[in-house]
């Protein structure tokens, strides 16, 4: 065995470094041998005042979380992804890897109540996509941006409001969800099933209403995704991309040449919208408000997917108040506006710096 640690005297336990997190209100805890640990507050990673971590001490800390079978994929696969509770805290999801021969470890901070889709800040749209029978609904943007929340929201509100069969397939689970007006079977990887794709493939035969896939990430669950969307299932998933255009650029790209006509006709015919999100400090420096894009299948955007034209849909976007549309950049600006974010905060996570520079000019935006 690898792992041969069997105590440590460093001055917390793993227990009492994720607490704290909760307690300073962090999002992620972030472990790695000879730093202190971290927590990432407000989007700056802050250490705590903790001795640097030691091989031996996070060794200990990670092993004493891990069943035997997480501690063996984790020495086979050199990676590990997995979810752990501390009862009347919260759930965390974390991340195990190596680096240069040592431990490092990451664990996102998940609440037990799962947040008010209102308290979001969401487009009040999103709640029209939650009545929808079928079609595909991605999230999207990067890591830490509040994807899994607002799909939790999302699946929370159609719980609560819809007599449907929801199943998730999740890496590993976040949210916890009870059975309300709907019924909610979440699986998770190496838990409950063997592979996501394997998962994918099997969860048609639960009769489900609705899927959530925790995250659309090689082209079979793509495939799966946009069958299931098309034949209809109502279908939400996630995608690492920054902008919406970007996101149908992404899904074209994960396929081979011959397959891309058959793709653009399934992603245009099952594709409702796509909410591409970050989180933006707030001005008073206290927190982080969400920036949203928001794409909608409309006659032009299914027509530009259909016929490769992704370089257009901006434009559409742009122009698609009428249908509830907005892009990144109209969505940092009306931020601004509001007051809730600094110029430089527009600037430094914006996507076209001289089209913001333009709407924070223009009085009537």
């Amino acid at each position: 065995m690898r792992f041969a640690v069997t105590n440590s005297d460093y001055d917390f336990t793993i227990d009492q470094l994720l607490e704290l997190c909760v307690e300073r209100q962090g999002s992620d805890l972030h472990l790695v041998v000879g730093m202190s640990p971290c927590i990432r507050i407000n989007g700056e990673l802050v250490p705590i005042q903790a001795p640097p971590l030691k091989q031996d001490d996070l060794e200990f800390m990670i092993l004493s979380l891990l069943k035997d079978y997480q501690k063996e994929r984790l020495e086979q696969d050199w990676e590990l992804d997995f979810s752990y509770a501390i009862a009347g805290c919260a759930r965390f999801r974390g991340n195990v890897m190596f680096q240069r021969g040592t431990l490092a470890a990451v664990f996102r901070a998940v609440p037990f109540v799962i947040p008010e889709f209102d308290k979001l800040g969401l487009p009040q749209d999103i709640k029209r996509l939650c009545d929808l029978p079928r079609g595909l609904i991605l999230v999207t943007g990067p890591t830490g941006s509040g994807k899994s929340t607002t799909l939790a929201a999302m699946i929370d509100l159609i719980n609560s409001t819809r007599a449907c069969n929801i199943v998730t397939v999740e890496d590993p689970i976040e949210f916890l969800h009870r059975h309300k007006k709907s019924t909610v079977r979440q699986r998770e990887l190496g838990t409950d099933t063997h592979s996501f794709s394997s998962a994918l493939r099997h969860v048609l035969r639960h009769d489900p209403d609705i899927i959530m896939i925790g995250e659309m990430r090689d082209q079979d669950s793509i495939s799966i995704a946009l069958t299931a969307a098309e034949t209809g299932h109502l279908v939400l998933s996630t995608l690492h991309t920054q902008t919406a255009p970007l996101t149908i650029t992404r899904i074209i790209d994960s396929f081979s040449d011959d397959k891309r006509l058959q793709i653009r006709q399934q992603l245009a015919n099952s594709l409702r919208a796509v909410i591409s999100q970050q989180l933006v400090p707030t001005i008073d420096g206290k927190g982080r408000v969400a920036a949203i894009e928001y794409m909608v299948d409309t006659p032009a955007i299914r027509s530009q997917i259909r016929e490769g034209k992704e370089h257009q849909l901006y434009s559409s976007i742009q122009t698609g108040h009428a249908q509830g549309m907005q892009t990144m950049d109209q969505a940092l600006v009306k931020l601004y506006k509001q007051g809730k974010i600094s110029r430089d905060s527009v600037l430094e996570h914006c996507i076209d710096r001289i089209e913001v520079e333009r709407l924070m000019q223009n009085s009537f935006f």
